[in-house]
């Protein structure tokens, strides 16, 4: 077929009722993120792109194909990434930021903790990290500390690539503060160019990994003092909902600090946290 044709085949082209059922069940397995008839619209033309990338014939075939023992763990991927959402700002709801440095790091600094360990859960392409690395380098060289090191994950690996390089479109730093930009954020030379890139000094201070909070274990080492999990639990039902927090806590030391996104509710699950803000809560 020519490419042309094949292309608007590929655009006519829809998911059937019986591979829509089976792709649900397979992204909420690997992934939590349910995927209700709803969404089949948004499916079809996220998956489009992979159909294109693979060279398939059809929607039809590239859902046969990623949902037999064929597929191989890397088309997988692609999937998952095709059906993650990754909205992202700088400095997203602020308030949250207000509090660790009014707050959270003056109490960091009053117990004499000279190092602190975070986690930002679900990173997308990074910037939250760089918003609490630039908070939390801010506060240090105002007070002399503590120092920080960030651990930042998402399931999504093209979001990764994004946040490891560490550079955006001049539009999206707009949130940050005019002196945290003068101090983290680096102009291109070239000034036909519309993008920044985070400074070397921030960039240091993260370590990006690919991690599925539906597993049963997070390997991330040691125990942190801070998890940032916001805007995800939105994306799963209750009782995955429950597990995730669960593990999270595992994984947070006790006094440590947990964030979830404004819109998202914790009530009613059994955990050992006690609500210190909106939408903050401390590890007993």
């Amino acid at each position: 077929m020519p490419a042309l044709a094949q292309q608007e085949s590929v655009l006519r082209d829809g998911i059937s009722q019986r591979h829509f059922k089976a792709l649900a069940a397979l992204i909420y397995d690997e992934t939590g993120i349910k995927m209700p008839p709803t969404k089949l619209t948004m499916l079809e033309g996220r998956l489009r792109r992979r159909v294109r990338a693979t060279g398939m014939s059809s929607l039809d075939a590239y859902c046969s194909h990623v949902l037999s023992d064929a597929a191989t763990p890397e088309e997988r991927v692609h999937l998952v990434n095709a059906v993650t959402t990754n909205k992202t700002d700088f400095f997203r709801e602020p308030k949250h930021f207000e509090y660790l440095a009014e707050t959270v790091l003056p109490n960091y600094v009053r117990d004499g903790r000279r190092r602190i360990r975070c986690w930002s859960a679900a990173c997308s392409t990074g910037a939250e990290p760089y918003t609490l690395a630039m908070v939390l380098d801010d506060f240090a060289e105002r007070r002399g500390g503590p120092d920080f090191d960030i651990l930042a994950t998402d399931l999504d690996t093209d979001v990764l690539a994004t946040a490891v390089k560490g550079i955006y479109p001049d539009e999206m730093l707009e949130p940050v503060p005019r002196e945290m930009r003068r101090r983290y954020v680096l102009s291109p030379k070239d000034e036909s160019r519309r993008d920044v890139r985070i400074s070397p000094v921030l960039r240091q201070k993260i370590g990006f990994g690919r991690l599925n909070l539906m597993d049963v274990r997070y390997p991330i080492g040691e125990a942190v003092d801070m998890i940032f999990c916001r805007n995800v639990l939105i994306y799963f039902d209750k009782p995955t909902q429950r597990q995730v927090v669960l593990r999270l806590c595992e994984n947070l030391k006790p006094g440590g600090y947990l964030f979830f996104g404004h819109s998202e509710s914790i009530a009613g699950f059994d955990l050992p946290l006690t609500p210190v803000a909106n939408t903050v809560f401390r590890r007993d």
